[in-house]
């Protein structure tokens, strides 16, 4: 046998091992669960303060079913190394507020943060896992960020303090958001025993302990509890 033939042989070997362990990778499908409100209503400045050229109508917060805005607002990762796919992502401000409030990208991303609105803008954040500050720019100009460390990125705008969103940068590729149901899903997890985290700006951090088995979807339930007062109970690991 020759030696590119022996190469050949190796490489067909491989490939047959790899792809068989690709193939049996599973979802992690998951409910968070919120019976309470998590979001204390936020103070704006008085309006007077926000007059600087043409006016701007100020967000009213959020409308309708409140369970179902703090659901959507929970972030959901797997704690770990993996591999990450970076992806491009859009943070607007559009009527003084942040579109939307709570971001998830893998490490390595990068956001843009468009200024759809009439007005100049500010962006900047003083979280560990990236600071930065982008000056203040009018409409339809943009600037760009990236995220090398996975973390929790809190952002302001300095010109309008109401406004205010998080970026999750999760340390690998399986991340998402729930919906307003509460519904998410991890698709494509390899076989393994994992630590999975929810993320809530108000509640903290909440982490359990998943085995993902061969072709079998593995389901989490998350209950943010809440005490008597209203208040996130310790369990919440911060």
């Amino acid at each position: 046998m020759t030696r590119i033939t022996k190469l050949a042989l190796s490489i067909a070997v491989l490939t047959s091992v790899m792809l068989p362990s690709a193939a049996r990778a599973a979802d992690i499908e998951g409910t968070v669960i919120i019976k309470r409100r998590l979001t204390k209503r936020r103070v704006t400045a008085p309006v007077g303060a926000y007059q600087r050229g043409v006016n701007v109508e100020l967000p009213s917060g959020p409308g309708g079913d409140f369970l179902a805005f703090e659901r959507a607002r929970v972030v959901v990762y797997l704690e770990g190394e993996f591999p990450s796919h970076p992806a491009t992502a859009t943070l607007e401000q559009k009527d003084r507020q942040f579109v939307t409030d709570t971001l998830v990208v893998p490490v390595g991303s990068t956001v843009s943060f468009p200024n759809r609105d009439p007005i100049f803008h500010n962006v900047f954040s003083l979280s560990k896992p990236k600071t930065f500050d982008l000056g203040n720019y009018p409409k339809d100009h943009t600037r760009t960020v990236s995220f090398s460390k996975p973390g929790i990125v809190f952002v302001n705008c300095h010109l309008h303090p109401n406004m205010a969103a998080a970026i999750v940068v999760s340390p690998n590729q399986w991340s998402v958001k729930a919906d307003a149901s509460g519904h998410f899903v991890l698709t494509g997890v390899p076989p393994g025993n994992y630590t999975i985290v929810a993320w809530h700006r108000a509640a903290g951090f909440f982490r359990q302990r998943v085995r993902v088995a061969q072709d079998q979807a593995s389901t989490v339930e998350f209950t943010i509890p809440l005490d008597e007062n209203g208040d996130p109970k310790v369990v919440a690991q911060r």
